[in-house]
C-alpha cells in the first residue's frame, strides 16, 4: 500500500487540530509541528474545508479547527477524501475487476487486501492517534507505535 505525502500530511495536520481541541490553530504552526510546506498544506488545509472536516477563520485570531468531533473521522475517510478509494488497481475498485483463466483469483487477493485495510483504516480515528491509544492493531515488531513521540 501507497500512501501519498497529500494523505500523509492531510492526516497529521487533523491529529494536530485533534489535539489542539476547540480553538483555532494557525497553519504556519501545524506546518512548523508537522514540518510541512505551508503551501502544500494550506491547499490540503482548503480541500478538508470544503469537504466539511475543518472549518477556518482569518485574521489575528484565526486559524483552523475541526468542524466534526475527531472521534468521527476515521483514517480511511481521510485517505479517501484526498485520495479517492482506498484500493483500486488501475484506477478501478478491486470489485469492479475481472481477470481472465488462471489470474481469476487475483480478484480475490484484491479484495482480501481492501478488507484487511478497511480493518484497520476505518477503526482507527484522529481521536484514537491524538491520545495516543490506538485500538488493538497488528504492529510489526520493528515498528513501534509510539515513535517519534
Amino acid at each position: 500500500m501507497r500512501i501519498s505525502a497529500r494523505a500523509d500530511y492531510a492526516l497529521r495536520a487533523l491529529i494536530e487540530l485533534a489535539a489542539a481541541g476547540q480553538g483555532p490553530v494557525k497553519g504556519d504552526r501545524i506546518a512548523e509541528a508537522q514540518d510541512v510546506p505551508i503551501k502544500f498544506l494550506e491547499n490540503i488545509l482548503a480541500e478538508l474545508r470544503r469537504h466539511g472536516l475543518v472549518d477556518s477563520r482569518r485574521g489575528a485570531e484565526g486559524g483552523y479547527w475541526l468542524r466534526v468531533p475527531a472521534e468521527t473521522v476515521s483514517v480511511a475517510d481521510v485517505i479517501r477524501i484526498v485520495d479517492g478509494p482506498l484500493a483500486n488497481i488501475r484506477g478501478l475498485r478491486p470489485d469492479e475487476i475481472r481477470y481472465p483463466g488462471y489470474a481469476a483469483p487475483l480478484r480475490d487477493v484484491w479484495l482480501a487486501l481492501r478488507t484487511s485495510m478497511r480493518g484497520v483504516l476505518e477503526h482507527v480515528t484522529l481521536a484514537d492517534i491524538a491520545g495516543g491509544s490506538l485500538p488493538a492493531l497488528t504492529i510489526e515488531p520493528d515498528e513501534p507505535a509510539a515513535a517519534g513521540r
